[in-house]
């Protein structure tokens, strides 16, 4: 069974934008300025999905100078990526355990 961080996680980037905003700030730190011209969408929902990202532990904040840049933090990403992993490997495992009915 997943833990509840790895469900968070996938269920947090279920959202399009969301998940744009992950895949660019793994290309580097961004601040929301970038993220609104590369996302296209309204300063204020980059900045909604940037503090909801923020709250799960998937991105710290730095200021620097008058704005605020954000980065990812791989961690959460891992953590889930290890547990896709293990349901893929217990599923290959078990793909012909079928069990019978009683």
């Amino acid at each position: 069974m997943m833990s509840s961080i790895h469900v968070d996680v996938i269920r947090l980037l279920s959202d399009p934008l969301r998940r744009h905003i992950v895949e660019l700030l793994a290309q580097g730190p961004a601040c929301t300025c970038h993220l609104v011209t590369d996302t296209g969408a309204k300063q204020p929902a980059v900045s909604h999905h940037l503090k909801v990202l923020k709250e799960a532990g998937l991105v710290a904040s730095e200021p620097h100078g008058r704005y605020t840049y954000y980065r990812l933090l791989p961690d959460a990403l891992e953590t889930t990526a290890h547990g896709l992993t293990a349901l893929v490997q217990s599923a290959r495992r078990s793909a012909n355990d079928r069990r019978e009915c009683p």
